[in-house]
Protein backbone atom coordinates (compact mmCIF):
# COMPACT_ATOMS: atom_id res chain seq x y z
CA UNK A 1 0.00 0.00 0.00
CA UNK A 2 1.31 3.24 -0.88
CA UNK A 3 1.09 4.86 2.49
CA UNK A 4 2.34 8.87 3.15
CA UNK A 5 1.67 10.78 5.75
CA UNK A 6 2.15 14.89 6.13
CA UNK A 7 3.79 15.86 10.08
CA UNK A 8 4.48 19.00 11.23
CA UNK A 9 8.09 19.03 13.11
CA UNK A 10 7.45 21.87 14.71
CA UNK A 11 5.06 23.82 17.75
CA UNK A 12 1.95 23.38 15.04
CA UNK A 13 1.14 25.52 12.59
CA UNK A 14 3.64 24.82 9.74
CA UNK A 15 1.15 24.74 7.06
CA UNK A 16 0.64 20.91 6.71
CA UNK A 17 -3.02 21.84 4.84
CA UNK A 18 -1.25 23.38 2.01
CA UNK A 19 0.84 20.27 1.66
CA UNK A 20 -2.05 17.56 2.23
CA UNK A 21 -4.30 19.59 -0.30
CA UNK A 22 -1.29 19.20 -3.28
CA UNK A 23 -0.95 15.46 -2.34
CA UNK A 24 -4.32 14.55 -2.06
CA UNK A 25 -4.27 14.50 -5.94
CA UNK A 26 -2.09 11.26 -5.84
CA UNK A 27 -4.07 9.75 -3.03
CA UNK A 28 -7.59 7.94 -2.57
CA UNK A 29 -8.11 8.00 0.94
CA UNK A 30 -7.16 10.95 3.40
CA UNK A 31 -7.01 10.51 6.99
CA UNK A 32 -7.49 12.34 9.77
CA UNK A 33 -6.16 10.49 13.14
CA UNK A 34 -5.80 12.41 16.38
CA UNK A 35 -6.31 15.96 17.56
CA UNK A 36 -9.60 18.00 17.79
CA UNK A 37 -10.68 21.43 16.57
CA UNK A 38 -8.10 22.80 18.24
CA UNK A 39 -5.71 22.52 14.94
CA UNK A 40 -6.38 24.74 12.25
CA UNK A 41 -5.16 23.83 8.59
CA UNK A 42 -5.59 26.81 5.96
CA UNK A 43 -5.52 25.62 2.21
CA UNK A 44 -6.09 28.20 -0.44
CA UNK A 45 -7.32 26.79 -3.78
CA UNK A 46 -8.79 29.04 -6.73
CA UNK A 47 -8.17 31.97 -5.11
CA UNK A 48 -10.74 31.01 -1.84
CA UNK A 49 -9.09 30.21 1.76
CA UNK A 50 -10.73 27.12 3.42
CA UNK A 51 -9.65 26.86 7.02
CA UNK A 52 -10.76 23.31 8.69
CA UNK A 53 -10.16 22.13 12.26
CA UNK A 54 -12.04 18.89 11.42
CA UNK A 55 -12.24 17.70 8.66
CA UNK A 56 -9.35 16.28 6.31
CA UNK A 57 -7.73 19.22 3.92
CA UNK A 58 -8.30 16.17 1.43
CA UNK A 59 -12.35 17.58 1.41
CA UNK A 60 -11.21 19.91 -1.59
CA UNK A 61 -10.93 17.27 -4.00
CA UNK A 62 -14.99 15.47 -4.41
CA UNK A 63 -13.22 11.82 -5.58
CA UNK A 64 -11.29 11.44 -2.35
CA UNK A 65 -12.78 9.41 0.76
CA UNK A 66 -12.07 11.77 3.69
CA UNK A 67 -11.62 9.59 7.17
CA UNK A 68 -11.48 10.67 10.75
CA UNK A 69 -10.30 8.37 12.96
CA UNK A 70 -11.13 7.20 16.69
CA UNK A 71 -7.67 8.80 17.87
CA UNK A 72 -9.53 12.32 17.22
CA UNK A 73 -11.72 14.11 19.97
CA UNK A 74 -15.32 15.72 18.27
CA UNK A 75 -17.39 18.41 19.37
CA UNK A 76 -20.79 17.46 17.56
CA UNK A 77 -21.42 20.76 16.65
CA UNK A 78 -18.45 22.44 15.83
CA UNK A 79 -18.04 19.74 13.67
CA UNK A 80 -21.34 19.75 11.97
CA UNK A 81 -20.54 23.56 11.73
CA UNK A 82 -17.64 22.84 9.43
CA UNK A 83 -19.62 20.59 6.97
CA UNK A 84 -21.98 23.17 6.63
CA UNK A 85 -19.70 26.52 5.96
CA UNK A 86 -18.18 23.68 3.40
CA UNK A 87 -21.57 22.49 1.89
CA UNK A 88 -22.58 26.40 1.28
CA UNK A 89 -19.41 27.12 -0.50
CA UNK A 90 -20.04 24.08 -2.97
CA UNK A 91 -18.09 21.54 -1.24
CA UNK A 92 -19.41 17.70 -1.72
CA UNK A 93 -19.65 16.47 2.13
CA UNK A 94 -21.91 13.49 2.00
CA UNK A 95 -20.59 10.31 1.25
CA UNK A 96 -17.41 11.03 1.30
CA UNK A 97 -16.55 11.90 4.44
CA UNK A 98 -16.52 8.94 7.47
CA UNK A 99 -16.21 9.44 11.30
CA UNK A 100 -15.26 7.15 13.86
CA UNK A 101 -17.78 5.72 16.04
CA UNK A 102 -14.70 5.23 18.60
CA UNK A 103 -14.14 9.15 18.60
CA UNK A 104 -14.95 10.40 21.79
CA UNK A 105 -17.09 13.30 21.95
CA UNK A 106 -16.95 16.59 24.05
CA UNK A 107 -19.49 17.98 25.92
CA UNK A 108 -19.85 21.00 27.59
CA UNK A 109 -18.45 19.50 31.16
CA UNK A 110 -15.15 19.30 28.96
CA UNK A 111 -15.12 22.97 28.28
CA UNK A 112 -15.72 24.13 31.86
CA UNK A 113 -12.99 22.10 33.08
CA UNK A 114 -10.46 23.46 30.01
CA UNK A 115 -11.06 27.01 31.16
CA UNK A 116 -10.88 26.28 35.54
CA UNK A 117 -7.70 23.83 34.71
CA UNK A 118 -5.50 25.61 32.29
CA UNK A 119 -3.17 27.67 34.25
CA UNK A 120 -2.56 24.64 37.27
CA UNK A 121 -0.12 22.78 35.72
CA UNK A 122 2.30 25.01 35.68
CA UNK A 123 2.06 27.72 38.67
CA UNK A 124 -0.11 29.98 36.87
CA UNK A 125 2.09 29.99 33.00
CA UNK A 126 -0.56 28.86 30.17
CA UNK A 127 -0.33 25.99 28.82
CA UNK A 128 -1.68 27.26 25.75
CA UNK A 129 -4.91 25.30 25.39
CA UNK A 130 -7.20 26.88 23.43
CA UNK A 131 -10.02 26.40 25.92
CA UNK A 132 -12.27 24.20 23.29
CA UNK A 133 -12.29 21.41 25.72
CA UNK A 134 -10.27 18.74 24.06
CA UNK A 135 -7.64 18.14 27.03
CA UNK A 136 -10.53 17.58 29.35
CA UNK A 137 -11.91 14.88 26.73
CA UNK A 138 -8.88 12.85 26.46
CA UNK A 139 -8.50 12.96 30.21
CA UNK A 140 -11.68 11.45 30.25
CA UNK A 141 -10.87 8.89 27.51
CA UNK A 142 -7.96 7.61 29.74
CA UNK A 143 -9.41 7.71 32.55
CA UNK A 144 -12.68 5.81 31.29
CA UNK A 145 -15.17 5.97 33.62
CA UNK A 146 -16.76 9.21 32.47
CA UNK A 147 -16.00 8.85 28.89
CA UNK A 148 -18.15 9.03 25.60
CA UNK A 149 -17.93 8.16 22.67
CA UNK A 150 -19.52 8.82 19.09
CA UNK A 151 -21.19 5.34 19.27
CA UNK A 152 -22.71 5.43 22.67
CA UNK A 153 -24.95 8.72 21.55
CA UNK A 154 -27.13 5.56 18.68
CA UNK A 155 -27.42 3.41 22.01
CA UNK A 156 -30.30 2.81 24.24
CA UNK A 157 -28.04 3.61 27.61
CA UNK A 158 -26.64 6.90 26.56
CA UNK A 159 -29.43 8.75 28.49
CA UNK A 160 -28.65 7.20 31.50
CA UNK A 161 -24.66 7.41 31.34
CA UNK A 162 -25.34 10.74 30.87
CA UNK A 163 -27.38 11.63 33.41
CA UNK A 164 -24.77 9.90 35.60
CA UNK A 165 -21.62 11.57 34.69
CA UNK A 166 -23.14 15.06 34.71
CA UNK A 167 -24.10 14.43 38.47
CA UNK A 168 -20.61 13.73 38.42
CA UNK A 169 -19.22 16.52 36.60
CA UNK A 170 -21.77 19.22 38.67
CA UNK A 171 -20.32 18.58 41.74
CA UNK A 172 -16.53 18.30 40.55
CA UNK A 173 -16.74 21.52 39.04
CA UNK A 174 -18.16 23.45 41.64
CA UNK A 175 -15.93 22.49 43.84
CA UNK A 176 -12.89 23.83 41.12
CA UNK A 177 -14.82 26.98 40.44
CA UNK A 178 -14.71 28.44 43.64
CA UNK A 179 -14.43 31.72 43.95
CA UNK A 180 -16.59 32.00 40.25
CA UNK A 181 -19.79 31.59 39.28
CA UNK A 182 -20.84 27.99 38.29
CA UNK A 183 -23.98 27.00 36.64
CA UNK A 184 -25.02 23.66 37.27
CA UNK A 185 -25.15 21.36 33.85
CA UNK A 186 -28.53 20.15 33.02
CA UNK A 187 -28.40 16.93 31.92
CA UNK A 188 -32.09 16.62 29.85
CA UNK A 189 -31.02 19.74 28.00
CA UNK A 190 -27.63 18.26 26.90
CA UNK A 191 -29.27 15.12 26.06
CA UNK A 192 -31.63 16.70 24.01
CA UNK A 193 -29.07 18.74 22.20
CA UNK A 194 -26.64 15.67 21.44
CA UNK A 195 -29.38 13.61 20.13
CA UNK A 196 -30.26 16.06 17.38
CA UNK A 197 -26.68 16.41 16.70
CA UNK A 198 -26.10 12.52 16.62
CA UNK A 199 -29.45 12.26 14.49
CA UNK A 200 -27.14 14.70 11.98
CA UNK A 201 -23.95 13.47 12.24
CA UNK A 202 -25.51 9.53 11.64
CA UNK A 203 -25.10 9.40 8.14
CA UNK A 204 -21.43 10.36 8.55
CA UNK A 205 -20.58 7.79 11.19
CA UNK A 206 -19.03 4.22 10.62
CA UNK A 207 -15.98 1.62 11.75
CA UNK A 208 -13.13 3.54 10.05
CA UNK A 209 -10.72 0.77 11.60
CA UNK A 210 -12.32 -1.89 9.66
CA UNK A 211 -12.52 0.81 6.57
CA UNK A 212 -8.88 1.43 6.66
CA UNK A 213 -8.13 -2.47 7.42
CA UNK A 214 -10.43 -3.26 3.89
CA UNK A 215 -8.55 -0.01 2.01
CA UNK A 216 -4.95 -1.75 3.07
CA UNK A 217 -6.01 -5.08 2.02
CA UNK A 218 -7.00 -3.47 -1.36
CA UNK A 219 -3.78 -1.45 -1.91
CA UNK A 220 -5.56 1.58 -1.80
CA UNK A 221 -3.52 5.23 -1.86
CA UNK A 222 -3.94 6.69 1.87
CA UNK A 223 -2.34 9.78 3.04
CA UNK A 224 -2.29 10.39 6.74
CA UNK A 225 -2.62 13.84 8.00
CA UNK A 226 -1.33 14.64 11.19
CA UNK A 227 -2.30 18.00 13.42
CA UNK A 228 -0.38 20.37 15.59
CA UNK A 229 3.59 19.43 15.39
CA UNK A 230 6.04 16.65 16.76
CA UNK A 231 6.94 19.30 19.34
CA UNK A 232 3.57 18.92 20.77
CA UNK A 233 3.33 15.41 21.38
CA UNK A 234 2.38 14.31 24.61
CA UNK A 235 4.93 12.19 25.08
CA UNK A 236 8.02 13.25 23.59
CA UNK A 237 7.25 16.63 23.15
CA UNK A 238 8.07 20.13 25.57
CA UNK A 239 6.06 18.41 28.54
CA UNK A 240 3.71 20.22 29.67
CA UNK A 241 2.99 22.74 27.65
CA UNK A 242 1.92 20.17 24.86
CA UNK A 243 -1.12 18.82 23.41
CA UNK A 244 -3.25 15.87 24.16
CA UNK A 245 -2.34 13.38 21.76
CA UNK A 246 0.98 12.23 19.87
CA UNK A 247 0.73 14.41 17.63
CA UNK A 248 4.19 13.08 16.23
CA UNK A 249 5.01 10.61 13.83
CA UNK A 250 4.77 8.28 16.17
CA UNK A 251 0.74 8.31 16.64
CA UNK A 252 -0.12 7.56 13.51
CA UNK A 253 -0.90 4.14 14.16
CA UNK A 254 -2.50 4.04 17.70
CA UNK A 255 -4.72 6.80 16.18
CA UNK A 256 -5.47 5.18 12.86
CA UNK A 257 -5.87 1.75 13.65
CA UNK A 258 -3.12 0.96 10.40
CA UNK A 259 0.07 -0.46 11.57
CA UNK A 260 3.23 1.51 11.17
CA UNK A 261 4.60 -0.82 8.20
CA UNK A 262 2.05 0.07 5.48
CA UNK A 263 3.52 3.24 5.48
CA UNK A 264 6.16 3.99 2.93
CA UNK A 265 6.52 8.08 3.39
CA UNK A 266 6.64 10.03 5.55
CA UNK A 267 6.99 14.21 4.76
CA UNK A 268 8.24 16.53 7.68
CA UNK A 269 6.91 20.34 7.17
CA UNK A 270 8.37 22.81 8.45
CA UNK A 271 8.59 26.73 8.34
CA UNK A 272 11.76 28.56 7.17
CA UNK A 273 11.64 30.10 10.55
CA UNK A 274 10.02 29.02 14.11
CA UNK A 275 6.07 29.81 15.44
CA UNK A 276 4.95 28.68 18.94
CA UNK A 277 1.50 29.79 20.46
CA UNK A 278 0.68 29.52 23.94
CA UNK A 279 3.19 29.19 26.70
CA UNK A 280 6.55 27.20 26.97
CA UNK A 281 10.02 27.42 26.30
CA UNK A 282 11.26 28.92 23.00
CA UNK A 283 14.81 29.02 22.98
CA UNK A 284 15.14 31.09 19.68
CA UNK A 285 12.24 33.42 19.96
CA UNK A 286 12.69 37.30 18.34
CA UNK A 287 10.90 39.59 21.45
CA UNK A 288 11.52 42.52 19.15
CA UNK A 289 10.99 44.22 15.81
CA UNK A 290 12.23 41.46 13.85
CA UNK A 291 10.20 38.95 15.22
CA UNK A 292 7.03 41.15 14.57
CA UNK A 293 8.07 41.62 11.64
CA UNK A 294 8.06 37.60 10.81
CA UNK A 295 4.87 37.88 12.45
CA UNK A 296 3.12 40.18 10.08
CA UNK A 297 4.53 38.78 6.92
CA UNK A 298 3.80 35.65 7.49
CA UNK A 299 0.49 36.51 9.02
CA UNK A 300 0.96 34.77 12.20
CA UNK A 301 -2.62 34.56 14.08
CA UNK A 302 -4.06 31.74 14.79
CA UNK A 303 -6.33 29.93 12.02
CA UNK A 304 -8.99 28.60 14.83
CA UNK A 305 -7.99 31.39 17.86
CA UNK A 306 -6.47 34.74 16.11
CA UNK A 307 -3.99 34.27 18.92
CA UNK A 308 -0.41 36.33 18.05
CA UNK A 309 1.95 33.43 17.33
CA UNK A 310 5.32 33.91 19.06
CA UNK A 311 8.47 33.80 16.36
CA UNK A 312 11.98 33.42 16.26
CA UNK A 313 14.93 31.53 14.04
CA UNK A 314 14.74 28.08 12.61
CA UNK A 315 15.79 26.07 15.15
CA UNK A 316 17.51 23.37 14.05
CA UNK A 317 18.67 21.04 16.86
CA UNK A 318 14.49 21.10 17.98
CA UNK A 319 13.33 19.90 14.54
CA UNK A 320 16.16 17.63 13.78
CA UNK A 321 14.51 15.63 17.07
CA UNK A 322 11.39 15.52 15.67
CA UNK A 323 12.17 14.72 12.52
CA UNK A 324 14.05 11.69 14.12
CA UNK A 325 10.82 10.96 15.81
CA UNK A 326 8.81 10.79 13.41
CA UNK A 327 10.64 9.02 10.89
CA UNK A 328 10.95 11.42 8.35
CA UNK A 329 11.97 10.93 4.80
CA UNK A 330 11.99 14.45 2.89
CA UNK A 331 11.30 17.66 3.89
CA UNK A 332 8.74 20.46 3.13
CA UNK A 333 9.82 23.74 3.84
CA UNK A 334 7.25 26.21 3.85
CA UNK A 335 6.94 30.19 4.05
CA UNK A 336 10.35 30.66 2.74
CA UNK A 337 8.76 34.24 1.03
CA UNK A 338 8.64 35.83 4.07
CA UNK A 339 12.42 35.69 5.11
CA UNK A 340 12.62 37.34 1.78
CA UNK A 341 13.00 41.04 3.30
CA UNK A 342 16.14 40.41 5.41
CA UNK A 343 19.78 41.30 4.97
CA UNK A 344 20.95 38.05 7.21
CA UNK A 345 18.99 35.08 8.96
CA UNK A 346 20.15 33.01 11.79
CA UNK A 347 19.91 29.33 11.96
CA UNK A 348 20.12 27.48 15.56
CA UNK A 349 22.26 24.83 15.20
CA UNK A 350 23.25 23.89 18.85
CA UNK A 351 22.57 24.98 22.28
CA UNK A 352 24.35 26.14 25.53
CA UNK A 353 22.92 25.00 28.46
CA UNK A 354 25.21 25.42 31.99
CA UNK A 355 28.17 26.94 29.95
CA UNK A 356 28.22 23.15 27.61
CA UNK A 357 26.98 23.12 24.61
CA UNK A 358 24.72 20.42 23.10
CA UNK A 359 22.76 19.51 19.72
CA UNK A 360 20.47 16.90 21.35
CA UNK A 361 17.58 18.48 22.05
CA UNK A 362 16.65 18.08 26.31
CA UNK A 363 14.39 16.01 27.78
CA UNK A 364 13.28 18.20 30.35
CA UNK A 365 11.46 21.45 30.29
CA UNK A 366 13.67 23.06 32.70
CA UNK A 367 16.79 22.55 30.56
CA UNK A 368 14.99 23.85 27.41
CA UNK A 369 14.16 26.74 29.36
CA UNK A 370 17.68 28.32 30.08
CA UNK A 371 19.21 27.26 26.68
CA UNK A 372 20.91 29.60 24.89
CA UNK A 373 20.61 29.11 21.30
CA UNK A 374 24.45 29.16 19.66
CA UNK A 375 23.25 30.94 15.48
CA UNK A 376 24.75 29.90 12.65
CA UNK A 377 24.24 33.59 9.49
CA UNK A 378 23.79 33.24 6.70
CA UNK A 379 23.17 35.77 3.83
CA UNK A 380 19.42 37.21 2.98
CA UNK A 381 17.92 37.42 -0.63
CA UNK A 382 15.75 40.67 0.05
CA UNK A 383 14.18 39.49 -3.63
CA UNK A 384 10.55 38.69 -4.32
CA UNK A 385 10.30 34.99 -4.90
CA UNK A 386 6.23 34.29 -5.00
CA UNK A 387 6.52 34.05 -8.60
CA UNK A 388 9.25 31.23 -8.32
CA UNK A 389 8.55 27.47 -9.53
CA UNK A 390 11.85 25.67 -9.67
CA UNK A 391 14.37 25.53 -7.00
CA UNK A 392 16.68 26.73 -9.65
CA UNK A 393 15.44 29.90 -10.31
CA UNK A 394 15.50 30.31 -6.41
CA UNK A 395 18.29 33.72 -5.88
CA UNK A 396 21.76 32.02 -4.76
CA UNK A 397 21.43 33.13 -1.24
CA UNK A 398 17.70 31.31 -0.75
CA UNK A 399 19.11 28.07 -1.95
CA UNK A 400 21.84 28.27 0.25
CA UNK A 401 19.23 28.77 3.30
CA UNK A 402 17.54 25.66 2.25
CA UNK A 403 20.71 23.56 1.64
CA UNK A 404 22.13 24.63 4.76
CA UNK A 405 18.64 23.31 6.68
CA UNK A 406 19.03 20.28 4.43
CA UNK A 407 22.52 19.41 6.25
CA UNK A 408 21.77 20.25 9.53
CA UNK A 409 18.57 18.02 9.74
CA UNK A 410 19.88 15.32 7.41
CA UNK A 411 16.95 15.16 4.89
CA UNK A 412 16.39 16.32 1.67
CA UNK A 413 14.07 19.36 0.83
CA UNK A 414 11.86 18.32 -2.07
CA UNK A 415 9.51 21.17 -1.52
CA UNK A 416 8.91 24.60 -0.74
CA UNK A 417 6.64 27.36 -0.08
CA UNK A 418 6.50 30.69 -1.68
CA UNK A 419 3.05 31.93 -1.12
CA UNK A 420 -0.38 30.70 0.20
CA UNK A 421 -1.98 29.55 -3.15
CA UNK A 422 -1.20 25.87 -3.93
CA UNK A 423 0.40 26.80 -7.13
CA UNK A 424 2.61 28.79 -5.02
CA UNK A 425 4.70 25.55 -4.78
CA UNK A 426 8.39 24.44 -5.54
CA UNK A 427 8.44 20.55 -6.26
CA UNK A 428 11.42 18.56 -7.18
Amino acid sequence: MPGTCVIGLQWGDEAKGKIVDLLTEQHEIVVRYQGGANAGHTVVAHGQTYKLSLIPSGILNPRVQCVVTGGVVVNPASLLGEIDGLTSRGVKCDQNLLISDRAHVIFPWHIAEDKLLDKDASGGEAIGTTLRGIGPCYRDKVGRTYAIRLGDLYRDGFRAKLEHIVAHKNTAIAALATGSTFEALDAAQIFDEYSKLAARLKPHVGDTTAYLFDAVDAQKKILFEGAQGALLDIDHGTFPYVTSSNSSGVGISSGSGVPARHLDQVIGVIKAYTSRVGGGPFPTELNDDLGQHIRDRGNEYGTVTRRPRRCGWFDAVAVRYSARLSGVHKLAVMLLDVLSEMDEIKICTAYEINGRQVTQFPSHVDDLRIAKPVYETVPGWKTDITGVRKFADLPAAARAYLDRLGQHLGRPIEIASVGPDRAQTILS
